[in-house]
């Protein structure tokens, strides 16, 4: 089969011809039909996810199951099924011994984890096998590259906003409207909370509105004359756009990190009035288990939220990272193997 590889840090991508896998025991053979692009991709090249190399990254990952391993009696071929992240963890760790979940955010900390495209082949390619127990049915009409996203653009933020528990009366408000804020925008919109757009780029000042905004400010200062903010949902790699529009959170406010940055903390400013006399709170967040999955994929089934996306062809696979890692894909990048 087709499949990109990642041959060293900071080395360009190559489509190859890999051997296809096949369905352990416990896992699915998935044919790919979207697989979606993440910045976590880039990370992943430049090394910031060790030295895993030779490896297939990748993922948001949505096909059709093609081979049902020995064990396996929850999936059937022909299922549409999506995979995550994290497909399962060892069960037999310390951390796993505590009997947390074995998917999802949890098995992140379990360190014999099974994560796509890091320690087992992602879904930039044909096909992969997957832990059966890591995959989530689709639901029925959503497509393929549309559903692809879902799975850590939609599961990431959606988690975000759950684990911020908002109230009926509180505003939303997201830093950096990318791959995942464009995302984050139509949710907290679609669940109806009033919802504020942060972004330094006077040309997503329109979008941010057609996408649910219905406020829309440069940075913190105009956060804060704006009445502020009760959750701020951090969706940018750029901590000092988020550390500043702090200026704008109110009193028992939350801030969820949901954005990665590799060579540089997220701080706190001593500025002002003390971060803890406000009652305030920074909450790390990303997937908090397959119920939020779910949920999201539920919401953009129902088209509540859907994702901007540039579609590529495997073999345009080197051309979508350029554009990933330069940051000009407007807004997630979905490679389609079998279009």
């Amino acid at each position: 089969m087709k499949a990109v590889v990642m041959t060293g840090a900071n080395q360009p991508w190559e489509v190859q011809e890999v051997p296809t896998p096949t369905a352990e025991p416990g896992q699915v053979l998935v044919k790919v039909h979207a697989s979606g692009m993440c910045f976590t991709d880039v990370w992943a090249t430049t090394g910031y996810g060790g030295d895993i190399y030779p490896q297939t990254p990748g993922h948001e990952v949505v096909g059709e199951v093609v081979e049902v391993g020995a064990g396996v009696h929850t999936r059937q071929v022909g299922d549409r099924v999506g995979t995550t992240w994290v497909q399962s963890a060892c069960g037999r760790c310390d951390y796993c011994r505590e009997n947390r979940p074995l998917t999802g955010q949890t098995a992140m900390n379990c360190p014999g984890a099974r994560t796509t495209g890091f320690s087992t082949q992602g879904g930039h390619a044909e096909y992969i096998a997957i832990t059966a127990g890591g995959t989530v049915l689709l639901p029925d009409g959503l497509a393929y590259e549309h559903a692809a996203p879902m799975m850590c653009a939609g599961y990431t933020t959606w988690s975000g906003l759950r684990d911020a528990s908002p109230q009926p009366h509180e505003k939303v408000a997201v830093v950096g409207i990318g791959g995942l804020g464009h995302v984050a925008l139509q949710l907290a919109k679609a669940s109806g909370f009033e919802t504020i757009a942060i972004t330094h780029s006077p040309d997503k000042h329109e979008l941010a509105a057609q996408l649910g905004a219905d406020h829309v400010v440069a940075n913190g200062e105009e956060l804060r004359d704006l009445g502020g903010t009760d959750v701020l949902l951090v969706t940018t790699n750029a901590f000092d756009a988020a550390e500043e529009a702090m200026t704008g959170l109110r009193p028992d406010g939350r801030v969820v990190l949901s954005g990665l940055d590799f060579t540089r903390p997220f701080s706190i400013s001593s500025e002002g009035v003390p971060f803890h006399m406000m009652r305030q709170q920074v909450i790390g967040s990303t997937h908090g288990g397959q119920h939020y999955l779910a949920e999201v994929l539920d919401l953009a089934a129902k088209g509540k939220v859907k994702p901007i996306t540039e579609t590529f062809p495997l073999d345009r696979a080197t051309d979508a990272y350029d554009r990933l890692s330069s940051g000009k894909m407007r807004f997630r990048g979905v490679l389609t193997p079998h279009a």
